[in-house]
């Protein structure tokens, strides 16, 4: 997966701002390895490593919006990019990552998750 030109992009404090105002609207994808979740995460956000992204890209509701959003902003600019490609209008990245996420004091959790956090809306796991 390669980024591209004219990725539709957002900042932290603006995907932030969207998930406060509307949880249940958009839903912020970290696409992270499970190791660097562990370590700082978003509030709500759902885990979908980019190792395995194509491969489960097609659990993605098709009636929310997406914000994808990694650790600096590289791999989100990638899956925005794939996911655009196919087809995708309702999605941008997260620039900056959870590093600029954490860096505007926004709310993080830290830690092993809790059962279930990370996992799409209606897994299972």
């Amino acid at each position: 997966m390669s980024a591209g030109p004219g990725i539709p992009s957002i900042d932290a404090a603006e995907a932030e701002r969207r998930l406060r105002e509307d949880p249940d609207a958009p839903l912020l994808v970290d696409v992270r390895e499970p190791h660097e979740f562990d370590e700082v995460r978003a509030p709500g956000a759902v885990l979908m490593p980019m190792s395995t992204f194509q491969a489960r890209a097609a659990e993605l509701p098709a009636d929310r919006p997406l914000m994808i959003v990694c650790h600096t902003g590289g791999r989100s600019s990638a899956v925005t990019g794939f996911l655009t490609r196919n087809g995708r209008t309702d999605v941008v990245n997260v620039t900056g990552g959870m590093e600029a996420w954490e860096r505007g004091g926004l709310p993080v959790r830290r830690g092993t998750p809790d059962p279930g956090e990370g996992d799409l809306p209606g897994s299972a796991g």
